[in-house]
């Protein structure tokens, strides 16, 4: 196999994941490292099959895959207009984006005490954290894609009569695209973290439920099962998003597959 193929192979990228989890396995059963501490893959195996065959691990999964849809969705929204008005609008720019940039920069999840009292304990609260960690990389990400359009395609497309409209949506969005998904990508990230820390305040399902519920009762297995879990979806988010990119991005060589 040449080289460049191994690189594209499938299996690649999993190799070190593979690797360490042999060695937390084998590490784990020579009691080199306690189960009280960090369980086995096998010990968190059979917890996930224990709270799969109870449906609580599938109720709970979509909980908080509920949450962070639609924190995303809203987010990501008002991120990406508000991106699109200030990299457009001259007027926009100079009215907003040094309050955004302002905002943007106090950590989001240091809102938690104001969002209990605005929003109690309830989904409300929990979405609006993940739409705001959400908001701002793909604000920062469309704002920077649509100002670093090359200007002379711009002007190239006036002398061609194309109409505002066409302008857009066929050099400008097109332009920025590779910036919107990487803020999209990056913003993913940000939700699950959200979510993470949302979840473990006053909860009554989700993922983070199954782990303050499981931290108060010791059962170190569903503890590292729900990270795993975060993991998982995390990493089919960034999976997603990358299907996306190229197909949005199809006519970019550089994000085509090789």
């Amino acid at each position: 196999m040449k080289k460049n193929q191994w690189y594209n192979n499938q299996i690649f990228p999993w190799l070190l994941p593979i690797v360490i989890v042999i060695l937390w396995q084998v590490l784990g059963q020579l009691n080199l490292i306690k189960s009280t501490m960090l369980p086995t893959p096998f010990e968190v195996v059979e917890a996930g099959i224990r709270l799969f065959q109870t449906g609580e691990l599938q109720e709970n999964v979509y909980i908080s895959t509920k949450r962070a849809v639609i924190g995303f969705a809203i987010g990501g929204a008002i991120g990406f207009l508000l991106g699109l008005f200030n990299g457009t609008i001259l007027f926009f720019e100079k009215l907003t984006d040094t309050s955004i940039q302002m905002i943007r920069t106090i950590p989001h999840l240091a809102l938690i005490p104001l969002v209990i009292l605005w929003f109690g304990i309830g989904e409300s609260a929990k979405i609006f954290l993940v739409a705001v960690g959400v908001m701002f990389p793909i604000y920062i990400n469309t704002f920077s894609g649509i100002k670093n359009v090359d200007r002379k395609l711009i002007e190239m497309g006036k002398v061609y009569g194309m109409s505002k409209w066409q302008l857009f949506t066929n050099i400008i969005l097109p332009g920025a695209m590779p910036n919107i998904l990487v803020g999209i990508r990056y913003a993913l990230g940000v939700t699950w973290i959200s979510l993470i820390v949302a979840e473990t305040i006053g909860s009554e399902g989700g993922i983070g439920y199954m782990a303050t519920t499981a931290r108060e009762f010791m059962q170190m297995d569903v503890v590292v099962l729900t990270i795993v879990l975060y993991a998982i979806l995390g990493k089919l988010s960034d999976f997603i998003a990358k299907l996306c990119e190229q197909r949005l991005l199809k006519w970019n060589p550089a994000y085509r597959k090789n």
